[in-house]
Parts: C-alpha cells; sequence; structure tokens
C-alpha cells in the first residue's frame, strides 16, 4: 500500500507542474529564456545523475550488466526519440484562431500525454525498487517538467488557445502520469518484478532528453564566460542534489 501511496502522490505532484506555464505570463521574452537556459542545466544534471547514480546500478543489481539491462536501456533511447520525432510533429497551414488551434498544438497535448504516461510508468516502477530510488526518480522528472511545462504552454498559446483553456488542457494530459502509475503497479501484482523492464528503460529515457534535448539547448547561443560557469555549476548542482538522496538508503 506505501507503493501506491508514495506513487500516486509524487504522480499528482509532477502533475501540478503543468500550472507552471501561468507564472511566466509576468516575465518579458528575454528574462524568461535567460531563467530557463539555468533550469534546463540543472534539469539535465538530475537526469543524469538519476540515471546513472540510482537508477542503473538498481537495474545492474547482482548480475552485473548483462545483454537484457543493455536492451532495456536501448528501448528507453528508441521510445523517447520515436515520441520526440512522430508524436509531436505536425504541421498545418490553416489560420490560428482560438476556435480552430493549429493541429500542431493538440499533437503535442498528445505527445504529452504519450510522455506523461511514460512518466508514470517509470515512477511507479522506481518506487517498487525502493523509497529512495522512487523519489529521486520524481524529483528528476519534476525538474525535467518545469521547463517542458513553460515550453508546452507557449506552443498552445501560439496554437491558438486561451490561457485558460491552455492550462488546463496541460493539466489534463498531465494526469495521464497517474495512469502510467496504475498500470504499473497493476502489472506488478500480475506478473511481477515489472521494475526491472522500466527502470532500465527509466535510464534510457533519461539519457536519451538530457543528451538530445536539454544539453544541445545550452549551446544554441553563445554564453558569456559567466553565464557558462553558472550553466555548468547548475548542471553539477543538479547531479549532487539527485546523488544526495543516497543518504537516505
Amino acid at each position: 500500500m506505501n507503493v501506491w501511496f508514495y506513487s500516486l502522490v509524487s504522480v499528482l505532484v509532477v502533475s501540478l507542474a503543468s500550472f507552471v506555464g501561468v507564472l511566466t505570463l509576468s516575465f518579458d521574452e528575454k528574462r524568461l529564456e535567460k531563467m530557463l537556459i539555468y533550469m534546463i542545466s540543472f534539469s539535465a544534471g538530475a537526469l543524469l545523475g538519476d540515471a546513472f547514480i540510482h537508477l542503473l546500478p538498481e537495474a545492474v543489481g547482482d548480475a552485473g550488466f548483462g545483454l537484457w539491462t543493455s536492451l532495456y536501456v536501448l528501448g528507453g533511447i528508441v521510445i523517447s526519440l520515436i515520441i520526440e520525432k512522430f508524436i509531436h510533429w505536425r504541421h498545418c497551414h490553416l489560420p490560428t484562431t482560438e476556435n480552430h488551434p493549429h493541429p500542431f498544438a493538440m499533437m503535442n497535448l498528445f505527445g504529452d500525454g504519450v510522455h506523461n504516461f511514460i512518466d508514470g510508468l517509470i515512477i511507479g516502477g522506481s518506487y517498487l525498487v525502493s523509497l529512495p530510488v522512487g523519489l529521486a526518480t520524481t524529483l528528476a522528472v519534476i525538474l525535467h517538467e518545469i521547463p517542458q511545462e513553460i515550453g508546452d504552454f507557449g506552443v498552445l498559446l501560439y496554437g491558438g488557445l486561451s490561457k485558460k483553456k491552455a492550462l488546463w488542457l496541460n493539466f489534463l494530459t498531465a494526469l495521464t502520469a497517474v495512469l502510467g502509475v496504475v498500470v504499473t503497479l497493476l502489472l506488478n501484482s500480475m506478473v511481477g518484478n515489472i521494475e526491472m523492464i522500466l527502470v532500465p528503460f527509466a535510464a534510457g529515457g533519461f539519457i536519451y532528453i538530457a543528451c538530445s534535448d536539454l544539453i544541445p539547448e545550452l549551446h544554441k547561443r553563445e554564453p558569456k564566460f559567466g553565464q557558462a560557469v553558472g550553466q555548468l555549476v547548475l548542471f553539477v548542482a543538479g547531479i549532487g542534489v539527485i546523488g544526495l538522496l543516497l543518504l537516505i538508503e
């Protein structure tokens, strides 16, 4: 029962991160961009920290890094690529209005729903391993979701949705994480040891997101020396915060 409690509370907290977009309305574009780049640095460090400090060591366990573990990690990378390449990618040439939001906005919601469902699978699987691994994974997901949800909110506004509708639709898609947790825990009760697949799968997904999506964002604009140092410090801090959760094991 504790696994159900911690998992469901965690995904509900993650889902609430979808409302962070409304806070950005009070910031101008340049200030928001400056804030986001540091958040992205911290998030990239946290995802890699969770993958290499918590998830992979748990996935390897006493059996060592075998072929199946490698395949599950690669599966996480491939699924992340599929979601990014095919589910989020759509174009439309019709006028953008509130009554006719661009299909790319609707596809963005669909893609986010799939992404959040997988986050729920991963969080549920992490809590099946242990409380510290579940907490570390939840924290890494939250830190990644904040800059992502800000970007998603902007996409929905650009697609023609009102601020209110964009916030609520974003929140509804975030709730698919709850479904992901329920599926994981029910499957585990029926077949058992589902975390043996989900934990390395999560590690692969986190490595892909950090290295393919987040770190390249840090290189899109040449930062000044002080900004580059700040990004590096926050990147390392993200790893360190996740590493500190080892103390509660």
